[in-house]
């Protein structure tokens, strides 16, 4: 629950604060004329539709699993990223189509002050938000807020190189006032671009490989391996082990081979055991172990996690045989 609030507040954070630059770069740009300018208000305004994408993505994450959502939400954060990584593609695109004709007619632009103020005020607030989001996003394992930060990391480095093109122009025009250096701002304005889809990339990658059940990080396989392996000689066999993740759920799904005469109870406490150990250390894990006995069959898939030596699956399919 403490986590749900800090991700909706950063969230709403986010939006206010986008709503705010979308007015600020698109009254700044109408004014002075800049491609450059009104680029970054596009930029923004998907940088807000992500934000609102974002925060509704969150919060309905949240709610409980039920009858048609047994694996609960989690899966809208996923789908939340990718779109948010779709719209910084078609920003991109209309940023290098207008930049491309003001190119061929570059014209003299207006009011560059208030447009550089503009710029650095944008680089400075996002660089709050976006650490704050990448703080809490990481931290609770929202792909939604982490993918909103993404998008306002984006806008720091373009607002910053709108910010140096707007500073080239003006120092031309005092220092060397014959030269026309007006083409700076739509070139500003496909670096710009470019930086948007290396981001929207990265983005989408992330996205996809939680919407199709990757594996989680290779850190969280080898510290579960290791963990699993430390079961032995309690623990003969461990295998079908699966995961994936949905939303800030992380979803661990094996199979423990124990001796068959095991009791119910104790096979019930090592699933216990077994289960609150790695939700201690993966937060957010949904854990389900199952039990088999241990009956000297040797399947293909009980061999591939088999923690016993040769000559103790021998004595074991031994004394399975002699029980038939």
């Amino acid at each position: 629950m403490e986590y749900q609030k800090q991700k909706t507040a950063v969230a709403l954070l986010s939006v206010i604060s986008n709503s705010l630059l979308v007015t600020l770069k698109l009254i700044t740009g109408l004014l002075t004329g800049a491609i450059s300018i009104l680029s970054e208000a596009a930029h923004s305004s998907m940088d807000l539709i992500a934000s609102l994408i974002a925060f509704f993505a969150v919060r309905i994450s949240a709610r409980l699993p039920d009858e048609e959502h047994p694996f609960g939400h989690g899966k809208v954060e996923d789908i939340s990223a990718l779109a948010e990584a779709l719209l910084i593609f078609a920003a991109a695109v209309w940023i290098v189509v207008e930049a491309f004709r003001k190119l061929f007619d570059p014209r003299p632009l207006e009011t560059i002050g208030w447009g550089a103020l503009v710029m650095l005020f944008s680089v400075l607030a996002n660089i709050l938000i976006s650490q704050l989001l990448f703080r809490v996003g990481k931290k609770t394992e929202s792909p939604a807020l982490i993918a909103d930060a993404w998008h306002l990391r984006t806008d720091i480095y373009t607002s910053a190189g709108v910010f140096a093109g707007l500073g080239i122009i003006w120092a031309g025009g005092v220092i060397f006032p014959q030269l026309n250096l007006n083409w700076v701002d739509p070139a500003t304005a496909i670096a710009v671009a470019l930086l948007i889809c290396r981001a929207a990339l990265k983005l989408t990658i992330d996205a996809v490989k939680d919407l199709i059940d990757t594996s989680p990080p290779s850190q969280e396989l080898l510290w579960l391996s290791t963990y699993l392996k430390n079961w032995y000689p309690t623990v003969r066999s461990i295998h079908r082990l699966r995961t994936r993740k949905s939303g800030t759920t992380r979803f661990i799904d094996l199979h423990v081979v124990v001796d068959p005469a095991m009791t119910v109870n104790e096979s019930h406490q090592i699933t216990e055991k077994m289960t609150a150990d790695i939700r201690k250390e993966i937060s957010g894990a949904d854990v389900t172990v199952h039990i088999e006995p241990c009956d000297g069959s040797c399947k293909r898939s009980c061999m591939n996690g088999c923690l016993l030596s040769e000559q103790e699956r021998k004595l074991i399919q031994k004394d399975s045989l002699k029980q038939t």
